[in-house]
């Protein structure tokens, strides 16, 4: 696909970036981006607020402030009543109203599965706009939320890990990334991604591309959420743990002991998952401290980018 011409597109596809940046004049730039899932729990109040986080999350992804968002809902009809929707959108309504957003329709198909997202605008100043491309040699590397929601989503689904043991993680799996874009913004961040499908292996190699850069991640720095390495361990893993392993393969060194569960959370795919941030090394201690005292507790460095001849994703 060739690219846009035009000069006002400030961000495309060509970096698989988060989402779309469109130029409206010199100090306002349209963010768009569209996103929508499966149910990860039975619960629609839930599904709904996970998958509106989710969706909002790339437009925090990208510096911005989410302004608008619309609903996109595939849902049974003639399977699941018609209540089951209603928590769905409810849900996703109130998440929009925390970003501070205005919802403002959407559009609904019926279909065999429910799927439920949001297509979400967003506005931030063109000269303040945060890749996933532009981290420096040096640069710390920051993680704002706990990895492992896809294997524990699968696990619940299978009856491998009780609804229970996962309910008290929904609050943090579907809190916003705003405040901590909010708090990241006041220092020299050089390049920014959510961590959601791909994994931290997946989005860190596209990151490392983006800047042509080696990236190093340690190994014993990486958050996980409680249960999430026991359930590989027990077998259990999802349909994407594959694919996105093959997506790093070329780019990809393991350099220090490993265990199974612990490489395959590497390829872990997150829903609504947090921020990656490239930030200058000097202020990357601040940067945490600050995070941490603004409600983002599981804020923390896990690695930085190390320059190199080449992008490659080094684990250590």
């Amino acid at each position: 696909m060739k690219r846009s011409d035009d000069p006002d597109l400030l961000v495309g596809f060509e970096t698989s970036d988060d989402a779309a940046v469109y130029r409206l004049s010199p100090d306002i730039a349209a963010i768009s981006t569209v996103d929508f899932i499966t149910p990860p729990v039975d619960d629609p109040y839930w599904f709904g607020q996970i998958a509106a986080a989710n969706a909002i999350s790339d437009v925090y992804a990208m510096g911005g402030r989410p302004v608008t968002a619309l609903n996109l809902v595939m849902f049974p009809t003639k399977k699941l009543d018609m209540g089951y929707l209603k928590e769905i959108l409810r849900g996703g309504n109130d998440k929009v109203t925390e970003a501070g957003a205005s919802m403002a329709g959407g559009h609904s198909v019926d279909d065999n599965e429910p799927k439920y997202g949001l297509a979400v605008t967003g506005v931030v100043h063109p000269e303040r706009i945060l890749t996933n491309c532009c981290a420096r040699e040096g640069d710390a590397l920051i993680l704002t939320k706990p990895l492992g929601t896809g294997v524990l989503f699968n696990a619940c689904r299978s009856g491998k890990l009780p609804f229970r043991e996962l309910e008290p993680l929904l609050p943090l799996i579907a809190s916003l990334n705003g405040k901590a874009v909010e708090t990241a913004l006041d220092f020299e961040i050089h390049a920014c991604t959510d961590v959601t499908g791909f994994g931290i292996a997946g989005h860190a190699v596209e990151m490392a591309r983006g800047c042509g850069m080696r990236i190093d991640l340690h190994l014993e720095r990486l958050p996980v959420l409680p249960n999430a390495l026991m359930m590989y361990r027990r077998g259990e893993t999802t349909g994407s743990n594959m694919p996105n392993r093959k997506l790093c393969e070329g780019f990809l060194e393991i350099t220090t002991r490993i265990s199974k569960e612990e490489e395959e959370l590497l390829f872990d795919p997150q829903t609504s998952g947090g921020l990656l941030i490239a930030v200058e090394n000097s202020q990357a201690e601040r940067l945490t401290e600050k995070l941490k005292s603004q409600g983002i507790e599981y804020a923390v460095c896990i690695g930085e980018v190390s320059g190199g001849s080449r992008p490659s994703l080094r684990i250590r």
